[in-house]
């Protein structure tokens, strides 16, 4: 994302890197989506996710809702669709029963919607329209699309069936010089109000002091959950809140999402492939309930949104914070494991060119990282553009992820991007990094 201009090439500026990261996301919601047949279009492949017909067709709702209609004021192309795709309006185990676009059709109408946002990229103006100014509006509709593509992803990993995806393997490990990294105590800037696209809840920037406290250098790996497992932590209802335990009673759960017993052997189903849970990768497909149980079985806990920041982003050598762990040049391949490049996290340890200040590692891309946090508006929120993408969630009710995966695109990706869900879900790609106070407050 390119930074502020002190000339009158901004606009321009932003309006291309807009445009690259729209292409960038119609790209991958192809490749998504051309991977299967009509049938496993329309097909609802568990009831927690949407059809992927229903993703793609909504991915271009929004945009014309947004750029055409709202940003350029045009006249509505499908306004007979618009209660169709309002994610508000049904509930994903619904959306089956809806009216749907068939493919065919829902690809022409996205490809219709992005050839007149194209055109009216070229005459819209920047001015002091906050939707326009450093094209954020384009960059929020790239966003969007891109989160729905790793929504799309992970309907890829529910689906049965052959594998059909294909990605070449993620780098190898480096060794890491410590198992944990001691952040002394202090205060940082936590969010932004300067990035010209975060969103609401990343905003304002305030201050916030952190006690000093421990943090894993690189995520847990399938090993050490393993150790976890094979010592009985899913049997111990000691390990685990009280509705973290009625939840794994339900549910039976005995080992993190999509892992299999095979004699003494744990497998895992990955995109339509079984294979050896691979040891020394960071572990995935695990609940908010699941990571919580670990981290007291090892004799730690999850951190806190506001610990995770500060790790992620704080220099000490200067006191400022930093748009990514590294600095602010933007996540390259040497970085971070992003943007679906690879299907599956990267070896603990890996990417050490991705490295924070304070030397820990991997803290953007592989596995999403649950914190303790519930998910709440910072001091001076204002909802933006609309109420409905963060405040209508603030509460108990949903946990704080941070750092992306590695279906995490970069434009949605950065040291103050904010995700949350439901503390049961484990079809995400969310994995867990531990922490543990270490000393003045």
């Amino acid at each position: 994302m390119p930074r502020p201009h002190a000339d009158n090439r901004t606009a321009t500026v932003f309006q291309e890197a807009a445009r690259q990261a729209m292409e960038r996301a119609r790209r991958r919601t192809g490749a998504l989506t051309d991977a299967v047949d009509d049938a496993e279009l329309v097909r609802q492949h568990s009831a927690l996710m949407s059809p992927l017909v229903w993703d793609l067709a909504h991915i271009a709702s929004q945009e014309e809702i947004w750029l055409l209609r709202t940003v350029g004021r045009q006249e509505p192309l499908r306004p007979e669709i618009d209660d169709i795709y309002d994610a508000f309006r049904h509930a994903r185990a619904d959306r089956p029963q809806l009216p749907l676009l068939a493919p065919a059709e829902a690809r022409v109408y996205a490809r219709d919607v992005r050839n007149r946002v194209l055109d009216l990229m070229e005459r819209v103006p920047s001015g002091e329209d906050p939707l326009t100014r450093d094209a954020f509006a384009f960059g929020m509709i790239a966003q969007h699309e891109q989160q729905h593509d790793e929504t799309m992803l992970a309907t890829h990993q529910l689906r049965t069936g052959a594998a059909v995806l294909e990605a070449p393997e993620p780098p190898r490990a480096f060794d890491v010089p410590s198992e944990e990294v001691v952040i002394p105590a202090g205060t940082f800037t936590m969010g932004t109000s300067a990035h010209p696209w975060a969103l609401d809840n990343e905003r304002p920037a305030h201050a916030v002091h952190v006690a000093a406290f421990a943090l894993d250098t690189t995520p847990v790996t399938c090993g050490a959950f393993l150790a976890f497992v094979e010592d009985g932590g899913y049997n111990d209802p000691r390990l685990w809140t009280e509705e973290g335990w009625a939840h794994r009673v339900r549910e039976e759960w005995t080992a993190p999402g999509f892992w299999v017993r095979d004699g003494r052997t744990w497998l895992r189903r990955r995109f339509g492939v079984l294979e050896p849970v691979p040891l020394g990768e960071p572990v995935v497909h695990v609940s908010w309930f699941e990571a919580d149980a670990y981290a007291r079985w090892a004799g730690r806990r999850l951190p806190t949104e506001a610990e995770w920041e500060k790790a992620a982003r704080h220099d000490p050598a200067t006191g400022l914070s930093r748009t990514y762990p590294w600095g602010e040049d933007e996540p390259t391949p040497e970085h971070a494991n992003l943007g679906q490049r690879h299907l599956r996290p990267a070896a603990a340890g890996a990417y050490p060119a991705g490295a924070s200040a304070h030397g820990v590692r991997q803290l953007l891309g592989d596995v999403w990282e649950w914190t303790s946090s519930d998910f709440t508006g910072y001091p001076g929120f204002a909802a933006w553009p609309y109420k409905e993408y963060s405040e209508v969630f603030f509460g108990r009710d949903y946990k704080v992820l941070r750092g992306g995966s590695f279906g995490t695109d970069a434009v949605a990706c950065r040291g103050t991007f904010r995700n949350w869900d439901f503390p049961q879900r484990r079809q995400i790609f969310a994995g867990v990094r531990t922490a543990r106070d270490a000393g003045p407050r």
